[in-house]
């Protein structure tokens, strides 16, 4: 079906979506963090990343910035934010992805947030200028 990039800093919930996901016929490749998802987006781009917002190394916010350095095609994959932070509405809205979902959601919520990023294919609109991935507007 699709090729998704999961980046998530937790390895049990990374490793319980993406068997998830591939049972449904996805290819999953998972990062651990927003620095391995940019290397593993340099050897192909997928169809969607599912994101997590507060990671080591990289956070998610930081990663979708990395995405738009370049335009290299990285800039117009469909974001989708999974995340247990509280204001995750306003990071999607910072990011200019529609897509996001609060942890904990339902393995059907994941389905159908999913479908919709595929089909609807929104690239993020991120802002010319940066602000921290936190900052209120």
């Amino acid at each position: 079906m699709a090729d998704l990039l999961l980046v998530d800093d937790d390895s049990d919930i990374a490793d319980t979506l993406a068997e998830f996901l591939r049972e449904e016929g996805h290819h999953v490749r998972i990062a651990a963090n927003g620095e391995e998802g940019l290397r593993l987006l340099d050897v192909g781009y997928p169809d969607v990343v599912l994101l997590d917002v507060e990671m080591p190394v990289l956070d998610g916010p930081r990663m979708a910035h990395g995405m738009f350095l370049y335009d290299l095609g990285r800039e117009r994959v469909p974001i989708l934010f999974l995340s247990g932070v509280a204001d995750l509405d306003r990071i999607a809205a910072h990011v200019g992805t529609p897509y996001y979902l609060p942890k904990p959601f339902s393995l059907d919520r994941l389905l159908h947030m999913l479908a919709r990023a595929l089909r609807e294919r929104a690239a993020p609109t991120y802002p010319d200028e940066p602000r921290p991935p936190h900052a209120r507007r």
